[in-house]
């Protein structure tokens, strides 16, 4: 079986900012070890990278969806009742609040994309055992990101409604969310092709 260069494209992030807070601070992240120099991959391998970022791309746009929603509520169109009972229906959103790791994030309706915080992060690790750090950075911004879901729903339910907060919560939410999705398609889309190869 032939291969070719590695085909998926990790998503950049624009660098416009929404909030003038930050998460984290980008600057510390690990890194994963450079791919093989001229490594081919085989269609198979290319497959891994291409549904984490078709995954990934369903994330954006439910992440269109919330801002819109907010949009909504800031307007008036739309009640914070309502709207947060159209929050807990998004991706974002998680099943259980127990829930630890990405699925507060990755979980989407086919159960192959549910894998990522209980089956692939391990065989990562188990695979590339550099990848480690990354990893273990990833695990923590799935945290803070399912923090930032929680504080939306909070200020959804808060009387009065503070506008500017959920404004800030979003805004907030939106920048660490594409910022992390692009940092972990760079750092994942190689080694998956080869997990999966």
């Amino acid at each position: 079986m032939t291969g070719g260069e590695l085909a998926a494209v990790p998503t950049p992030v624009s660098g416009a900012r929404l909030s003038r807070h930050r998460l984290w601070d980008e600057r510390t992240r690990p890194q994963a070890p450079p791919p093989e120099a001229g490594r081919r991959y085989t269609p198979r391998e290319q497959a891994g990278g291409t549904r984490l970022i078709e995954v990934h791309d369903y994330l954006r746009a439910e992440l269109d969806r919330l801002r819109e929603l907010m949009s909504e509520v800031g307007t008036g169109t739309i009640g914070p009742a309502a709207a947060r009972a159209r929050l807990h229906r998004l991706t974002l959103r998680p099943v259980d609040a127990a829930t630890a790791g990405c699925r507060a994030f990755c979980r989407i309706v086919l159960p192959h994309h549910n894998r990522e915080d209980t089956d692939v992060f391990p065989r990562l690790r188990e695979f590339e055992p550099r990848l480690g750090p990354v990893v273990d950075r990833l695990e923590q911004e799935h945290q803070a990101l399912h923090g930032l879901v929680e504080r939306i729903d909070r200020t959804l339910v808060a009387e009065p409604l503070d506008g500017p907060a959920l404004r800030a919560a979003v805004d907030l939410l939106t920048d660490a969310l594409l910022s992390h999705l692009s940092y972990e398609e760079h750092e994942l889309v190689e080694p998956l092709a080869r997990l999966w190869g």
